[in-house]
């Protein structure tokens, strides 16, 4: 293929589109047609900063935007400006860099976990506000250990940028489609040619009306891959427009990618990893230390499912998001990446032995160990402890994720059967 067909960095700022017929509209009075007058209104300027992000991080920068956050509000910043890590290492991870939202870090553990890529006892890292968190985790890791650890499994790996392609016809959409799929090969070196890491793994396409949306699915090896995958779309969509004459319009993003959303799609179709966790608990270990039995849980989440679907909920688990959010923010994930994390599959059921076996599938838990927040001071230290730092280990700690997410649910569910729950929250959860 020739080179001259894959864009530069340069063009995808300012992507060229097929031309576009103006419909026929009638004339339009002048005087209509003026914009509206509107009176100066004076904005307050913002807090000092330069556009040059290595000028911004500059010390004398720094204190200028406390200074002046302090003046204009009246309070004085007593924790905010007191931190260890090197503003410097902070370019491109936040802009206006003023200070530090301190979160407490506690350690829930060890956890015994057989996985493919992570094998071992584990100190989980969770950075949380809520009392008896740690604690429970804790209290359901010690259930897993006891039952021979917690075995999980990357089922998928793949991420999306979900563009859409406007045609005058629904019939010109269905030939579009095909198309994309004969000329795969091609998008892909295309695509590919914008990254050394991502990979494209297939094109799905999903037509309504005269559109057509496109997901396309990447791997992007240990980073989360967002910002890769949306270039790499872009260059390949550019090629296509060049090749498609009946084309009307596209959007890099049509929102079937669901980015930061709940949605049916990436549950059945992956976005990030898929990942599950299981064990099998002998029944002496439930009764002896979460004082409940196999068919007491199996029965509680069989009532719960029912008040799951009738409230419309996306997850059948009790509280995915809790480990998830404690892990990311500790370890430099994107937190927003929660939205999709927290829909979680979670399966109770009693063995012919009389022992419960407990499963939770996570399928769309995106997690990096390169790129983004994992680079920085606290969250770099975090993931050392897992021994999740640095290339190839992503599955690893996704599978670490899991195995946490299971013991959670463990433990909080017997909790509430057990009526524990709130005497738990009193006793660790209470501020007083």
């Amino acid at each position: 293929m020739s080179a001259t067909l894959v864009p530069s960095v340069e063009s995808l700022s300012s992507p060229p589109l097929p031309p576009i017929a103006p419909p026929a509209t009638p004339p339009i009075d002048p005087e209509l047609a003026r914009p509206p007058v509107i009176a100066d209104v004076e904005l307050p300027p913002p807090l000092p900063y330069r556009k040059s992000q290595e000028a911004d991080q500059a010390p004398d920068v720094i204190e200028a935007r406390q200074q002046e956050l302090e003046r204009r509000t009246g309070v004085r910043l007593a924790h905010v400006p007191h931190y260890s890590i090197d503003p410097a290492t902070l370019r491109g991870n936040i802009e206006r860099f003023t200070g530090v939202a301190q979160v407490p870090l506690g350690f829930a553990g060890p956890l015994r976990v057989n996985g493919e890529h992570a094998r071992g006892d584990f100190l989980i890292p969770l950075a949380t506000t809520e009392g008896s968190l740690v604690a429970s985790y804790s209290r359901g890791m010690k259930v897993l250990n006891l039952a021979g650890g917690v075995s999980c499994t990357v089922q998928a790996d793949r991420m999306q940028r979900a563009p859409v392609f406007v045609f005058d016809s629904a019939r010109e959409a269905r030939a579009f489609a095909g198309w994309v799929q004969e000329h795969l090969a091609e998008i892909r070196t295309v695509a590919e040619s914008t990254s050394r890491v991502a990979r494209l793994e297939r094109v799905e396409s999903y037509l309504a009306h005269r559109f057509a949306f496109l997901r396309l699915d990447y791997t992007t090896g240990d980073a989360a891959g967002q910002n890769m995958v949306g270039k790499a779309t872009l260059a390949a969509c550019l090629w296509i427009c060049e090749r498609t004459p009946t084309l009307r319009r596209f959007f890099l993003d049509s929102q079937f990618a669901s980015e930061k959303k709940v949605s049916s799609v990436n549950t059945l179709r992956t976005r990030g990893k898929r990942v599950t966790a299981e064990a099998t608990i002998p029944r002496a270990v439930l009764w002896d230390h979460l004082r409940a039995t196999p068919e007491d849980m199996r029965y509680w989440y069989g009532v719960g499912s029912v008040s799951t679907h009738l409230a419309g909920a996306a997850n059948s688990g009790l509280h995915a998001a809790n480990a998830i959010a404690a892990i990311f923010i500790a370890t430099g994930q994107d937190v927003a990446n929660i939205a999709e994390a927290s829909v979680a599959s979670l399966y109770i059921d009693v063995t012919p032995a009389g022992d419960l076996y407990a499963s939770v599938t996570i399928p769309s838990l995106i997690v990096a160990t390169h790129g983004g927040g994992t680079g920085l001071a606290t969250q770099r230290e975090c993931l050392e402890v897992l021994g999740c730092a640095g290339a190839g280990k992503v599955n690893k700690l996704a599978e670490i994720v899991a195995g946490v997410v299971l013991a959670g649910e463990l433990s909080l569910g017997a909790a509430i059967g057990t009526l524990e729950w709130v005497t738990a929250h009193e006793r660790l959860g209470r501020n007083r």
